[in-house]
């Protein structure tokens, strides 16, 4: 097999599995550890992975300021699933909030047909409007300055305000989750600030991400996975995720 060739496989293996071993590498290919691991130092010069002691892992991403609005119909079935998820997480007089995300959107046109009882706290338009013919269904809009890119109210008299809830459970979007280095994190400062006081201010705590929210990391940093009672996301998660996050205590539903 060519380099160039072996290459290519070793970039697909990293792709698929998200972390490799040099040693496994090295079994596989019937080459030298020495070789692979020389593979790995080109791969990185390149910018597609990242080594690690031992081995390498796929490069992060990273999460961009995108419009809500157009991040909706990005992955709509996983979207649609991880919504299944928390309907079936909702008790009767359930007070929860679900702050600026499209996976919350799509959590809120699902949960609106829901016979239960509760309370929906949030900071985004978009959702307030999902509850209009939803009797049993209470809504706390939350006041602030309207953030029209990300569709939502954000800033310090946001962050006041949510100080004043009782909060059974919060369902949170991140721009992503890192594992390695725990924090979770977000690309809108304003948004950021009120994620981290929304985790303050309630008594368990759900992430909703799809699962490709493990490999990117936005600009700004709101919490930590101690943070964090539950991720929901979209399929199960590399076996590696699940390790690092039974370490926090973390519980993966999907």
């Amino acid at each position: 097999m060519f380099m160039e060739e072996r290459l290519e496989k070793i970039l697909e293996i990293i792709q698929d599995k998200k972390k490799v071993l040099v040693k496994d590498l090295s079994e596989k290919f019937n080459v030298s550890e020495s070789m692979i691991r020389k593979d790995l130092q080109r791969l990185e010069k390149e910018g597609k992975i990242k080594r690690t002691y031992g081995g390498a892992i796929l490069e992060r991403g990273r999460a961009y300021n995108e419009n809500t609005t157009s991040r909706v119909f990005v992955n709509i079935e996983g979207k649609e699933h991880i919504a299944k998820v928390v309907c079936d997480i909702l008790e009767e007089e359930d007070v929860i909030f679900l702050d600026i995300s499209s996976t919350n959107l799509t959590i809120a046109s699902m949960i609106r047909n829901t016979t239960k009882n509760i309370t929906v706290i949030t900071n985004m338009n978009r959702i307030l409007m999902e509850f209009d013919y939803s009797p049993n269904i209470e809504v706390i809009s939350v006041g602030g300055t309207f953030n029209k890119r990300i569709g939502g109210t954000v800033g310090a008299y946001t962050v006041e305000q949510i100080k004043h809830f009782n909060i059974d459970k919060a369902f949170v979007g991140a721009g992503g989750v890192n594992i390695e280095e725990n924090f979770l994190s977000n690309f809108n400062f304003d948004e950021s600030i009120v994620k981290k006081e929304i985790l303050k201010n309630s008594k368990k705590n759900y992430i909703v991400i799809d699962d490709e929210k493990f490999y990117k990391d936005g600009a700004h940093k709101f919490g930590t996975l101690e943070d964090v009672d539950y991720i929901i996301t979209d399929k199960a998660p590399d076996d590696t995720v699940k390790v690092e996050l039974d370490k926090y205590d973390v519980k993966v539903i999907y």
